[in-house]
């Protein structure tokens, strides 16, 4: 009769508890709880053990007693599966993305933290196995359930984040995946990925906040439509933005957005024309009066031949200028000495690659000498600022050599003649109209020339390149452009 009435006890408990849990009445996820569940939880088999010679004490009928273990079992499956499919209960932003990388962390720290608090236990059995007359085989298969809970919460939390993290690039996760498999120099790299998965989620719950916050503000609508203009190399093309996941959010919160859709390798005569065209067919389409422009690297040259030399200030409110090589490279003026057979056999390889891309007219022999100091020089006086329309410009720069490694071997060529710079153009090169400063961040990276568009899509820690194109955009619609 005790059997029974402890049998149903129990099953209506643990059917209680599941049914609360279910109806998100009460949550098995909470992390005190969890943190209780992974002491016991790797112990199943030594429990249950435990169990069977207690219930061969009361001489508890053997149905019964199988029906109390798989009561157990199940709702120790039950909160293990669970917690693996579904790590944390509360979320503070609507994204599975972010949110499968936070329940990554919270997995990495379960795994951990049972991993750790084991060692005492164990110890603890130890000295125990004797007085509880443990048989060798339960211990043993105590030994593989606490090893395989830990290695299944360490294993699912690392794929999460690896899989969903942004700030951690392709070497980063190799480099991760590779030594969390090494024991003890595995825990540092866990809590590193853990940290990353963390900032990263404070960071997006900041721009979701931003995003709510300024709904329906329209702190981008300018009174002038804006025109990217992209740098040297790109091609404004459709699916591949060279601008990443700016011009969503400068929409997102008002702006209207066009693009300059000049040639890859187009001399900046030529590419003045083609960005003057879509211009005039911009104000055609709008009615506008005026456009502002946003250019980057060559793009600004482009555009600053185009408003002073093809008569289009009247046309043009704003021009900011990114990162823009206005008084040249000299790493370029070091290309410029390669024989010349050698650099027009390398420009016709690469005009013939970029025809095929949708270039009608690539010269790459005389755009890339366009970014000489001495071509630069001559192109300075010849082109002027036009009055009534708005300079500005911004200058971005890395930390050092491992900065970026697509563009080492330029920022140390820059570094020991120019200076300071973002591994393609030095502050003092990108200093135009008004100087609004330097881009960067309070860490080892910094911002390099391929950041400031977003080129990889990436957050860098202490500054948001999407929030600064907001910040921008902002300043001129309060200039009134």
């Amino acid at each position: 009769m005790l059997s029974i009435i402890l049998s149903c006890a129990l099953f209506i408990i643990l059917i209680t508890i599941t049914c609360l849990d279910i109806a998100k009445i009460l949550s098995l996820q909470n992390k005190h709880f969890m943190y209780l569940y992974l002491i016991f939880a790797p112990h199943i088999a030594l429990i249950l053990h435990i169990l069977n010679k207690y219930n061969s004490g009361l001489k508890i009928n053997t149905v019964i007693k199988w029906i109390i273990f798989s009561e157990i079992i199940i709702f120790n499956l039950y909160i293990f599966i669970k917690v693996n499919i579904f790590p944390i209960a509360k979320k503070q932003i609507n994204k599975i993305r972010l949110n499968i990388m936070l329940g990554g962390r919270q997995l990495v720290f379960y795994g951990l933290y049972s991993a750790f608090i084991q060692i005492p236990l164990y110890l603890f059995y130890i000295h125990l196995k004797q007085a509880l007359s443990i048989p060798e085989n339960i211990f043993i298969t105590n030994i593989v359930i606490a090893v395989l809970t830990i290695l299944t919460l360490l294993l699912n939390g690392m794929l999460r984040i690896l899989l969903t993290s942004r700030r951690l690039n392709i070497i980063k996760r190799y480099i991760i995946a590779s030594l969390s498999i090494i024991p003890i120099i595995n825990i540092p790299v866990m809590l590193y990925a853990c940290h990353t998965a963390n900032l990263e989620y404070d960071h997006e719950c900041y721009k979701v906040i931003n995003h709510e916050a300024r709904v329906d503000s329209q702190i981008c609508k300018t009174k002038y439509p804006l025109v990217l203009v992209h740098g040297v190399g790109f091609r404004d093309l459709r699916y591949l933005n060279y601008w990443g996941r700016i011009p969503k959010e400068l929409i997102r919160n008002g702006a209207e957005i066009y693009y300059g859709n000049q040639e890859a390798w187009g001399t900046t005569e030529y590419n003045a024309n083609d960005i003057k065209n879509k211009i005039l067919e911009i104000i055609k389409e709008t009615g506008c009066e005026k456009v502002n422009i946003i250019a980057h690297s060559k793009g600004g040259l482009d555009a600053r031949y185009m408003v002073s030399k093809l008569d289009m200030g009247k046309y043009v409110a704003s021009l900011s200028l990114i990162s823009t090589p206005h008084r040249g490279c000299k790493f370029v003026d070091y290309a410029c000495k390669i024989p010349d057979r050698i650099y027009k056999a390398i420009a016709k390889f690469m005009n013939n690659r970029y025809r095929s891309l949708g270039d009608k007219n690539p010269d790459f022999y005389t755009a890339s000498r366009q970014f000489s100091t001495q071509y630069s020089k001559i192109f300075n006086e010849n082109v002027p600022d036009v009055d009534n329309v708005y300079y500005q410009s911004y200058a971005t720069v890395v930390r050092n050599f491992f900065s970026d490694y697509v563009v080492c071997i330029p920022y140390l060529l820059l570094k020991f003649t120019e200076g300071e710079n973002d591994g393609l153009v030095s502050i003092d090169s990108a200093k135009w109209g008004e100087f609004k400063g330097v881009l960067s961040n309070k860490h080892g990276r910094g911002i390099s020339h391929g950041d400031i568009i977003d080129l990889r899509r990436d957050d860098y820690h202490g500054f948001d390149v999407i929030e600064k194109y907001v910040e921008i955009v902002s300043e001129l619609k309060n200039k009134g452009f």
